[in-house]
């Protein structure tokens, strides 16, 4: 007797991209169905730990928690900083995403690993998504998910670049034939650009901003080439250094041009090592294709001017750059076309 659809166990595997910053589930037949910050909030009550609430509820909670609650993010530069933690924020946005159901408890998980990362790193991840109640647990590196999420013929004899900007790392990868034939990661990414638009801020302004005020400056006013002029403004509010109150002052585009001159020229130079490293047959696919940028970084107004300026290249930005990881994973798990791509270890 053949189960119905929604009894089987595949029609609950997912694919899941464990973001630095967000998390994104895929699920077979459904597309998309989590997108949430990779926070978690612990509560501690007479010497016991437990989970309060995760994702956007406890990125609300960043920097406001009282002495019993803990709002932790648990990975760092795209890896698992803390497992216990991490393993519990999984099982909760597995939950999630299968709306508490009992059936197919038996899915098949894709987990994107940053391809840069180390065995141990993989190890880690992969435990945590077993013990969060997969069956069964391939890895996917990021690049080759992106690509595959932005519409690149990863498959083809043709070499594609892809530059996939996330918040702890950038991975810069030339692809061909379900394989990367090149791939480098610089610890760089949108966290990276947020600590430098809090420092710059701090040492020009003596005034100490928090980190959900210096995202909300790089997604307001953020670019990675100046302005005309002094371009936008924005009011930013914190901590007078110098008398100790809180206060608020005005901050233009081309100040916070400025402050990212460095995380945005340390991917500047991630491209420019891969381009010097890749084979001259595949450079030359390069010259047609162009570049693609995915992952969240890949929104900062003018990147891709930046990096055309500095390669010569054609420079794209993918359609829906921070779903492109997930949703390339989710199409490697469903379609026989791109076997090979996942990896047990």
């Amino acid at each position: 007797m053949k189960l119905p659809r929604f009894l089987s166990s595949s029609a609950y595997d997912m694919a899941i991209d464990l973001g630095t910053v967000n998390t994104v589930i895929h699920v077979r037949d459904r597309g998309i169905v989590l997108n949430e910050p990779s926070v978690i909030a612990i509560e501690t009550r007479q010497g016991f730990r437990k989970v309060k609430v995760v994702g956007n509820e406890a990125k609300l909670m960043m920097g406001k928690t009282p002495a019993n609650i803990q709002a932790i993010r648990p990975l760092r530069d795209g890896v698992i900083a803390d497992i216990d933690v991490a393993e519990q924020m999984i099982k909760h946005f597995i939950d999630k995403a299968l709306d508490g159901s009992r059936f197919g408890r038996r899915h098949e998980v894709v987990v994107c690993v940053p391809s840069g990362s180390t065995m141990v790193e993989r190890r880690a991840l992969r435990d945590a998504a077993a013990n969060a109640g997969a069956a069964r647990v391939q890895l996917i590196e990021e690049p080759m998910a992106a690509a595959i999420g932005a519409g690149l013929p990863v498959t083809e004899p043709r070499g594609a670049m892809v530059v996939d900007i996330g918040g702890g790392t950038t991975e810069v990868a030339v692809l061909s034939l379900r394989g990367i034939a090149y791939s480098n990661s610089a610890r760089v990414g949108g966290d990276r650009m947020d600590d430098a638009i809090a420092s710059h801020i701090r040492r020009n302004h003596n005034l100490m901003i928090g980190e959900a005020t210096s995202e909300r400056v790089k997604c307001e006013i953020g670019a990675a080439t100046p302005p005309d002029g002094e371009g936008r403004r924005i009011i930013v509010k914190g901590r007078d250094l110098v008398n100790g109150r809180p206060a608020e002052m005005s901050i233009s585009e081309a100040e916070i041009v400025d402050a990212l001159a460095e995380p945005v020229g340390q991917i500047k130079m991630a491209v420019r090592t891969a381009l010097e490293q890749t084979a001259p047959e595949l450079a030359a696919d390069i010259i047609d294709e162009g570049i693609t940028l995915t992952g969240g970084g890949a929104l900062l107004r003018r990147l891709d001017e930046a990096l055309m300026e500095e390669t010569g290249l054609p420079v794209k930005v993918a359609d829906t750059p921070l779903m492109c990881v997930a949703m390339g994973a989710g199409k490697a798990l469903e379609d026989p076309a791109y076997q090979g791509v996942l990896t047990i270890s």
